[in-house]
């Protein structure tokens, strides 16, 4: 008899998507943050999906998980625009970050022009496979980006979501748009706003004011949840309970 559904998904591993910046930022706590939710998806046997990104708190987390729990643990997935071609980029990118608190947001990747050239002819065979960020997907556009990366989540095993640590414009409308998925009915995972020193209060407080003026309804109020450390997150993935306000579409068709 083959195992039902329930016993194949406990059997699959757990899937974790963060969302965060490729710059440091001015707050080491942010930085650090990323180090300990590495250690404890390692802790955990969780794989991660993030953006690609080798620089600032999203090259923190891939580069301490894959350190970790190796290569295998990390999916990077970026658009083939945010991939730099000069292959002394990640050395002057680094330099910067040393001389500078601007916290700007150049790209995400440094590669060689060969292997973009390998890329755009379509030599798949011969495309990093690994490195000390993980494994890597090149995707044409922000959209699919996303999608892919919400795939991944969505057919992980039991403890995935979606988790936000600080970040710019970038990760905001990405965690948003998890969000308004999530409301929609396209998704049911869990989505994770990590608030540290109360980077996140502005958004927390939008959506208490969205309620109170009746943009958002009070049972959707919870689709998204606050935890103050990374401490808590996979015990907030695992705790998390569906929204009541969601609607019930039907997306299959679509």
């Amino acid at each position: 008899m083959p195992p039902s559904t329930s016993e194949n998904d406990k059997a699959k591993a757990a899937v974790v998507c963060v969302f965060c910046a490729s710059s440091t930022g001015n707050n080491p706590a942010h930085t650090e943050s990323a180090r300990t939710l590495a250690r404890s998806l390692h802790e955990s046997n969780i794989s991660l999906v993030y953006g690609g990104g080798t620089r600032g708190i999203m090259g923190e987390l891939a580069r301490t998980l894959v350190s970790l729990s190796g290569p295998e643990s990390v999916h990077g997935i970026i658009p083939r625009p945010l991939i730099r071609t000069d292959p002394k980029y990640e050395q002057n990118a680094k330099q910067a970050d040393l001389n500078s608190n601007s916290g700007s947001k150049d790209a995400e990747r440094s590669m060689s022009a060969d292997e973009l050239q390998k890329i755009d002819s379509g030599d798949k065979a011969s495309l990093p496979q690994k490195s000390e960020y993980g494994l890597m997907t090149v995707v044409s556009d922000m959209h699919t980006r996303k999608k892919m990366m919400a795939q991944m989540v969505i057919e992980g095993g039991p403890g995935s979501g979606f988790v936000a640590l600080a970040g710019g414009y970038g990760t905001i409308e990405e965690v948003m748009e998890m969000v308004t998925w999530s409301q929609l009915g396209i998704h049911k995972m869990p989505i994770v706003l990590v608030n540290i020193d109360g980077y996140w209060d502005g958004l927390l407080q939008w959506v208490r004011n969205s309620v109170k003026e009746g943009y958002v309804g009070e049972s959707n109020a919870g689709i998204l949840v606050e935890v103050k450390s990374t401490d808590e997150v996979l015990d907030a993935l695992k705790e998390y309970r569906d929204a009541q306000g969601r609607y019930n579409l039907d997306w299959s068709q679509g």
